[in-house]
């Protein structure tokens, strides 16, 4: 390897390495392990940039990579367990979006005090703009149990945050 990928390689890991973390944070709990999952991340990139299409972003390619090396460690540590459950009817899905005046840290905190799989399918949906068809297939569930995972974790969150914003505000 050439002096010049090095350079080229470590310029890359510069320019994208926050935000990546940022990407594997949001699937992990703990930092160092989310920091771990990253770098094992950006070795893939480096050892298949070749198999980069120019297909959409670059940085959406190199994001997807981080999703799935972190979703890898999850499967790993054997912390995805999903029941397979029928579509919730009255899902969340749809409701008005949750006001809160929490800050994004502790927005952070609620989302990784849910259950891995909650955790998992809310952030690919959510946050990474993942189609239930496309978790389906990344997680290996059915489409129902996605809905049903997702309609979950906001029931949840917005539980939580109701109790936050109470405890923060005085009121019970």
């Amino acid at each position: 390897m050439s002096k010049g990928n090095r350079k080229a390689q470590h310029e890359l890991f510069e320019l994208f390495s926050p935000r990546m973390l940022s990407v594997c944070r949001q699937y992990l709990k703990r930092q160092d392990l989310a920091e771990e999952v990253m770098l094992n991340g950006f070795f893939k990139v480096f050892t298949k940039i070749d198999s980069y299409s120019g297909q959409g972003s670059f940085e959406g390619w190199i994001r997807r990579i981080m999703v799935n090396e972190s979703l890898t460690e999850l499967r790993r540590q054997k912390k995805l367990f999903f029941k397979d459950e029928s579509v919730i009817e009255n899902s969340l899905e749809h409701s008005a979006e949750i006001e809160s005046g929490l800050e994004v840290e502790e927005i952070q905190k609620l989302i990784d005090a849910l259950p891995d799989g909650y955790k998992t399918v809310f952030v690919l949906y959510v946050v990474d703009g993942y189609k239930h068809s496309e978790i389906s297939e990344l997680l290996q569930i059915s489409e129902g149990t996605s809905k049903s995972q997702l309609s979950k974790a906001r029931g949840m969150l917005q539980a939580m945050i109701t109790k936050q914003n109470n405890m923060n505000y005085g009121t019970q």
